[in-house]
């Protein structure tokens, strides 16, 4: 086993053994396993069979159920009510009441056809891959986006919703992705008579568009919907209206959180489930920072859900993204902090006065390398997925670990074997991490590795 052991910043006073060996066996119980081997799984208070692609862990499940969206004084509470209170504003009925309804405590747990199938997500598409999301099995997973529940909603026959919690996705570890994160979706739908209240001589629809879906389960690939201008069913006027009034919204929303002066701009871009789509960025700190993305929903996906004579926008927002810039939050593991050093310094007593956060302490890093053979026939992205190996350490180490890179990969001229080199980087955020501490988790993800790729530690 190669253990490379940097640490930097101040030197490390020794913890008691007692407390090393308590935190090795703590961190023990949480090692990471193949797949579950048990023909089924509880989530969320329901059960559901395994089967080969089963591939979420505890430690992703110990995280149902947080909400920290809705946590009182949370910073991640304080830019949702943000939001829902621009929109609250923003639209509002003929008697003044608010136009928009809030979905903020949905099930996570939602089937392929909702999460993709629903939103016209290619079959093909790397987002649907085992090594991007948590699967609960082939038919069920934990939403890797907020934008799963849009169907269901529409369907329900609202017109005018945001849906508010925590998604789940595969990714690598470092101080800007987590395995769970935040995002706010909306949809805001009109009929004929509500975009043209003022030139009625005026349609949503091409007269040459027949209205009907040949196959309603039918998706078409994504090089069919790069054209900006509009889709093939829309006219042009329609489009031109529901995107001026769309960017109208979102730029106010986003000059009530960033300040009126606020520097932006309009990107084109491409989403599956709108045509055309555009992404949002703004000016901040000499660079340029996207914070949102939105567009005119597919017709397709409104005529799944029973929806015929109306069109409308939809756009998606990460409240994490947005809490670090407003809040100056360098690590996305401190919204998972329980410390009141964290906590105490954020209040939804005053919504507007958004406070810088303020370290609690600097404390170093440890820096560890860990290199293995792959069994034969196996290298990375073909039978061995990094995102797999991120995971793994997120069960064995939880938070403690910063941040995780491939640094190298190695195929030896002779036996035709890759090698890979991992590097590690612990640092918690409430104390200092130990040299002996952090070696026991480290040899601990080295056997967890063994155990569950069959590698061989170099």
């Amino acid at each position: 086993m190669l253990l490379t052991l940097r640490v930097q910043g101040t030197r490390l006073c020794p913890r008691p053994a007692s407390a090393t060996r308590s935190l090795a066996s703590s961190v023990a119980a949480e090692k990471s396993s193949p797949p579950p081997t048990q023909p089924q799984l509880e989530v969320n208070g329901s059960t559901y069979a395994t089967d080969s692609w089963t591939n979420v862990t505890p430690k992703i499940l110990s995280y149902l159920g947080a909400n920290k969206h809705l946590q009182t004084d949370h910073p991640l509470s304080i830019i949702r009510q943000r939001i829902v209170n621009y929109f609250y504003a923003a639209y509002r009925n003929q008697r003044g009441n608010p136009l928009f309804s809030v979905y903020d405590k949905l099930n996570p747990v939602v089937t392929v056809q909702q999460n993709f199938d629903n939103l016209l997500i290619p079959g093909d598409h790397v987002s649907r891959q085992k090594s991007d999301c948590y699967y609960v099995n082939q038919q069920h997973l934990l939403r890797a986006h907020t934008t799963a529940h849009q169907v269901e909603l529409i369907s329900g026959g609202l017109d005018n919703f945001l849906v508010v919690g925590e998604v789940y996705r595969r990714d690598e570890i470092d101080s800007t992705h987590y395995p769970v994160f935040h995002q706010a979706d909306a949809v805001r739908l009109v009929t004929k008579d509500k975009l043209f209240e003022r030139n009625p001589g005026l349609e949503l629809f091409e007269e040459t568009w027949s209205g009907q879906l040949a196959d309603p389960k039918r998706i078409l690939p994504s090089s069919k919907f790069m054209d900006q201008t509009k889709q093939p069913c829309h006219t042009l006027e329609a489009v031109k209206l529901m995107e001026h009034e769309m960017k109208h919204v979102l730029v106010g929303l986003t000059k009530d959180l960033f300040g009126p002066r606020i520097k932006y701009r309009w990107v084109d871009t491409y989403f599956p489930f709108t045509q055309p789509s555009w992404e949002l960025e703004i000016y901040f700190k000499d660079n340029w920072l996207e914070v949102l993305g939105c567009g005119i929903m597919r017709h397709e996906i409104l005529q799944r859900a029973g929806v015929h004579q109306s069109m409308g926008y939809a756009f998606g927002v990460g409240l994490e993204r947005l809490a670090m810039v407003l809040f100056d939050i360098p690590d996305i593991r401190l919204f998972w902090s329980n410390d009141s050093g964290f906590l105490s310094q954020f209040s939804e007593k005053d919504l507007l006065n958004l406070p810088k956060y303020k370290p609690i302490s600097h404390y170093p890093q440890c820096t560890n390398d860990l290199s293995f053979w792959l069994p034969e026939d196996v290298q990375v992205d073909a039978g061995f997925s990094p995102n797999d190996f991120y995971d793994l350490v997120r069960s064995v180490a939880g938070d403690m670990v910063e941040q995780i890179s491939l640094v190298d990969r190695f195929k030896h001229p002779k036996t035709g074997k890759w090698s890979v080199c991992f590097r590690i980087v612990y640092r918690h955020m409430e104390r200092t991490l130990t040299q002996a501490e952090v070696n026991e988790v480290h040899k601990l993800i080295a056997s967890a590795s063994v155990d569950s790729f069959n590698v061989q530690i170099r």
